[in-house]
Parts: C-alpha cells; sequence; structure tokens
C-alpha cells in the first residue's frame, strides 16, 4: 500500500465501496464515512492526505465538512464530488477552500490524476509547515528568536556566561525580551534546576519593598502578623532576577548593595544575619549612566552589577528577524486562540519591515496576536493589521502602482466594491446607490471576483 491515506465521505454505501475497492486496485489505503459528523470524527483521529467529499450528505452539508477540515487542517486536501454540470457548486467549493470537484457519475481513469496531485500538494504543505518548524528552532534560543548578527553575538554571549556565577546586567528598551534573555541564561547554568525568581522593582510599593525582598519577623511593622520570608530566601540555591533595577530607591539601593558585598541580609525586625547562595542578573530600560550622573543610582551599585553587561537591540535594529518572529508568534496566537493561520501574505509582511516598531518585540506580538483573531482566510493580510499603525493606507495604496495596468485596475475594483458592501452592511441596494453604479453590473462584478456579501440583518430580501 502507498503511504498516503484517503478518506471517502458519500452517504451512499454502493459508491463508498466502488470507489474503495478501486482504490486498493492502484494500492490506496482508504477509510469510508456515511455522513459529515462521522467524517469530521475520523479527519480528527486519521492522518489523511485526500478526503473525497459528497456534498450533499443526510445530517449536515458538505461544505460545513469542507470548511471544518480547512480550518482545522489545512493541509489535508479536499476533492469535491457534484453533480454532473452543476458549476454553481463547483465554483462555490472551490471558493470555501476545495483542492479540486469531480463531477459523478466518477470517471476513475480521470479521477486518479486528481488524486495524485492532490497527494503532492499535501505533502509539499506538509514540508512547508515543517520547514518553518525546523527554521525557527534552528534560529531560536529557549524562545529567543532570531537570526542577525546582533541576536547571534547575544546568544554566544549567553552561552559562554551561562555557566559562571557572574553577575549579569541586561540592558535594553521596554518590550526587548529583557526576561526571555535572563531565564535563558538561567536554564543554561548549572542552577538550571534550582528556582528562577523574578524581582519586580517597579511594580513593588516603596514601603514594602525591603519586606518583599529580604523578608520580615512577626511584629515587625503593623500589618506583620508573621514570618515572611523574602525574595531572596525563596531563590536560595537559584537564580535572582531583578527587573527594572532602575526604580529601587537610594534606601533599598544601599541594603541591596551591601547584600551584593557580602551576601549576607537580616529580616526586617530580625537580628539574625542570613545567608544565602544565589545568583543575581538585572535588567533595566534606563540610562544608569545618565541617573549615576544624577546621583539617582549609586555607582558603587552599578559596578558591581555591571560586571557582564548584555545590551539589547531595539527591533528596528534587527529587522531581518522580523519574518521568523512573525512566523513564531503566529504558531503561538494558532495554539493560543485554537485558529489555523498558515502564514503573512507579502504585502503584510513588507508593511511591517517598514515599521519603527517603538514598543519592540512585545508590540510586534500585540498586533500579530490581533491580526490572527480578526483574520477570515488563511492568511494574515495588510486589512488584518491596526489601521493605526504607521501610514497603513499608503502601503495599500501602494500595492496598485506594483501591478500592469489592467491588473491594478481590476485589484483596485475588487477592492472598491468589497469595501463599499462593508459600509454598507452588505446591503446592495445602497451600495449601488452609493457607488453609481446599475445593480445588475455591480451584482455581475461582485460575481467575477468572487465576493460574497458581509453577513447582516440589514439586507435587501431580494438579493440572492
Amino acid at each position: 500500500m502507498k503511504f498516503s491515506k484517503i478518506l471517502i465521505v458519500d452517504d451512499e454505501k454502493i459508491s463508498r465501496e466502488q470507489i474503495k475497492r478501486w482504490l486498493r486496485t492502484e494500492n490506496y489505503d482508504s477509510d469510508e464515512a456515511e455522513n459529515g459528523e462521522n467524517a469530521l470524527t475520523k479527519v480528527a483521529k486519521g492522518n489523511y492526505s485526500v478526503v473525497l467529499l459528497d456534498v450533499k450528505l443526510p445530517d449536515i452539508s458538505g461544505f460545513d465538512v469542507l470548511k471544518q477540515i480547512k480550518h482545522h487542517y489545512p493541509d489535508t486536501c479536499v476533492i469535491i464530488f457534484t453533480a454532473y454540470g452543476d458549476t454553481e457548486i463547483t465554483k462555490r467549493a472551490l471558493r470555501e477552500g476545495a483542492d479540486d470537484f469531480f463531477d459523478k457519475p466518477i470517471d476513475y481513469e480521470l479521477l486518479l490524476p486528481k488524486i495524485e496531485s492532490a497527494i503532492e500538494n499535501f505533502k509539499l504543505r506538509r514540508d512547508k509547515i515543517t520547514k518553518k518548524q525546523e527554521e525557527i528552532k534552528q534560529f531560536s534560543f529557549e524562545n529567543i528568536i532570531g537570526q542577525s548578527p546582533k541576536m547571534w553575538d547575544i546568544f554566544n554571549k549567553i552561552k559562554k556566561v551561562a555557566q559562571s556565577d557572574s553577575t549579569i546586567l541586561i540592558l535594553g528598551e521596554s518590550g526587548t525580551g529583557k526576561e526571555l534573555i535572563a531565564s535563558a541564561i538561567h536554564h543554561n547554568s548549572l542552577r538550571a534546576d534550582k528556582k528562577f525568581v523574578v524581582f519586580n522593582c517597579a511594580a513593588v510599593v516603596e514601603t514594602i519593598v525591603s519586606s518583599d525582598l529580604f523578608g520580615h519577623e512577626r511584629g515587625a511593622f503593623t500589618d506583620a502578623h508573621e514570618r515572611k520570608l523574602g525574595k531572596l530566601e525563596h531563590a536560595n540555591n537559584g537564580t535572582i532576577f531583578f527587573d527594572e533595577i532602575a526604580e529601587l530607591s537610594q534606601q533599598v539601593q544601599t541594603k541591596f548593595l551591601r547584600f551584593l558585598q557580602e551576601r549576607k541580609f537580616e529580616r526586617l525586625g530580625g537580628n539574625e544575619t542570613l545567608e544565602v547562595d544565589v545568583r543575581v542578573l538585572a535588567a533595566t530600560n534606563k540610562d544608569l549612566e545618565k541617573l549615576m550622573n544624577e546621583e539617582k543610582f549609586r555607582n558603587d551599585l552599578y559596578f558591581r552589577l555591571n560586571v557582564f553587561p548584555i545590551q539589547l537591540p531595539p527591533l528596528r535594529e534587527r529587522k531581518e528577524d522580523i519574518p521568523l518572529l512573525v512566523e513564531h508568534i503566529i504558531q503561538k496566537s494558532n495554539s493560543k486562540l485554537k485558529r489555523n493561520i498558515l502564514g503573512i501574505k507579502e504585502d503584510a509582511l513588507d508593511f511591517l519591515m517598514d515599521y519603527h516598531f517603538p514598543g519592540n518585540i512585545r508590540e510586534l506580538e500585540n498586533i500579530i496576536e490581533r491580526a490572527v483573531l480578526l483574520a477570515e482566510g488563511e492568511f494574515l493580510t495588510i486589512e488584518n493589521l491596526p489601521s493605526n499603525l504607521g501610514n497603513r493606507q499608503t502601503k495599500v495604496t501602494s500595492i496598485y502602482f506594483t501591478l500592469p495596468h489592467a491588473q491594478a485596475k481590476e485589484a483596485f475594483e475588487k477592492d472598491y466594491i468589497e469595501q463599499v458592501l462593508k459600509n454598507h452592511n452588505g446591503n446592495i441596494s445602497q451600495a449601488c446607490k452609493f457607488a453609481g453604479m446599475d445593480r445588475t453590473n455591480f451584482k455581475d462584478k461582485m460575481k467575477k471576483y468572487g465576493i460574497s456579501r458581509p453577513k447582516s440583518g440589514n439586507q435587501d430580501v431580494d438579493e440572492d
């Protein structure tokens, strides 16, 4: 038997058996499903290259089955069976994602090359997905994505310093991934099996920061009803990461400096000197040298922290990483949002490559997750990107100037009709009136470009 497996979905038992016997003579393994629900159950459990699908099923529409398969298993090829000469069903099937169609009664000699072609398409899609996953894995380090020279330099630094106990200061703008770098250092260190504790200096109320960091004894202050261990004790034998270190007050900076020098401290309200074995990592998006000049950050603390500095580049300085980052974020968003977006259109990616990203990777993540949530097709488009993102309208318009006149005219006409319909909630009469077009001509254009009306309760009753 050939490796590829085929599912036959048809409510007629005789038809299924005939197709199954014929596939066996062609050395193809196959399964059967007599209705749509059974078909979807089998597709979920099996690994089918091709589904041969009759559109007329007893329980749910074949089109609904097609949509479900394409949504959850986009690499699976679907060949639709239709009644002979039913061009409307054929057009709809192709519009909704079918890879091919075939008229009944079946001519097996003509069907065979369609199945072979579908199997090749399945293999190409699988290979493309596998290649993307391998590419992302190749250019990643503990979930840090990058293939730019600047990121390779950072990866090399992490590998060199990870297994030492050196204090590391991570510098970079907001959203560049400082905590990811800190986590990567810890998980590639000799302390990887111990705790990685994060202490966000900016998120802690000034009056209790010392308590959170060093802990306190019962009765140390009004609300200290029991002893509390601080972050330093929780991190013992592991790693503690001080995020936004520049936000520490002068008073806490002094206490923290003493700890760095002696690796000893006392809980608030306590007399016992405690000693812990922790590795210290710190990060900030502030200019510490400027803060030192302004006497807002201690010089001696800076030099204690700045043993091994790592400067993270902003996203605008590593633009070549954006395609990989986008693919990675799409995959993450698919898993989180239960979507199956295959990728991003070239013009949308070009637009992202031109954008300056003041919010860096965090901003890119938000943009792509939102786009995955909004996308209606298999690929993210420029329309899925936020309208206030740079000069998107100029970018959209410029697309037409990359095409020959005839193609640009048709592309604009299609976009224009789609947008006018959206603006009028799918009401063709209102859209025609606004556009100054004859109703018959407008509907012919919709048919020509395969445009469907947006669903709305305010549509003409006679428009179908």
